[in-house]
């Protein structure tokens, strides 16, 4: 997913010579290996900023362009999208897992959605956000695809954005099980890659066609 000439998986950046890269952290979860590969490649390579994300990943900002590919083979990690046409990241909040006002398992449900759906290519970015509780601190609203964990189920929600232009997501479904919340995320995603012109998001298709015509198509 790297702009067009640049290294693998690098993002030019405003000076016109440095690059940032993005190493993949599924719904931002690391461990002491993880960390402990950032902060190595951090000294060697002296990295001048390593910037946690919206999307719950350490970008690493301002590589020379011959070192980025000596960077990836020291990380050993997998690239996260950040600037193409497809689904950048999947962010989830603890949930069930430590969380006490957690509901719903969102860590498992985000890492199944993640090992599905990240890369997969659409019209424009996509980004997913999973909360295992009404607080939504996943910020599933404001998301291209949201769900909330509740006590029948799952809350689906689409068409959220929180750029310059903030949208809050219509509801598409409720009560769904697991596994119903999935098929629905996929049936989402084939409609929106079939209705929608490129590099428009689903805010936008959701404005323009309105929740009911989406509901009629593939509920």
């Amino acid at each position: 997913m790297s702009e067009k000439g640049s290294p693998k998986g690098a993002i030019l950046q405003r000076d016109k010579k440095t690059y940032a890269i993005v190493p993949r952290t599924p719904v931002g979860l690391v461990n002491p290996d993880v960390l402990e590969a950032l902060a190595r490649v951090g000294r060697k390579f002296e990295v001048p900023i390593m910037k946690i994300t919206s999307g719950q990943r350490i970008a690493l900002v301002g590589l020379e362009e011959e070192q980025v590919d000596a960077v990836w083979e020291d990380l050993k990690m997998d690239i996260g999208p950040a600037v193409g046409l497809c689904v950048h990241y999947v962010q989830a909040c603890p949930g069930t897992e430590v969380c006490k006002f957690g509901v719903r398992d969102s860590l498992g449900f985000g890492l199944e959605l993640e090992e599905m759906f990240v890369g997969k290519e659409l019209p424009a970015k996509l980004k997913v956000g999973v909360s295992g509780c009404p607080m939504c601190c996943a910020e599933s609203y404001v998301r291209d695809i949201g769900l909330i964990g509740k006590k029948k189920g799952w809350t689906m929600v689409v068409g959220g954005n929180a750029s310059g232009k903030p949208r809050i997501a219509d509801v598409l479904a409720e009560d769904l099980s697991r596994a119903e919340a999935i098929e629905l995320v996929g049936r989402f995603m084939e409609y929106y890659k079939d209705n929608s012109a490129k590099r428009s998001r689903s805010s936008l298709l959701l404005k323009k066609v309105g929740i009911d015509a989406v509901k009629a198509a593939i509920l």
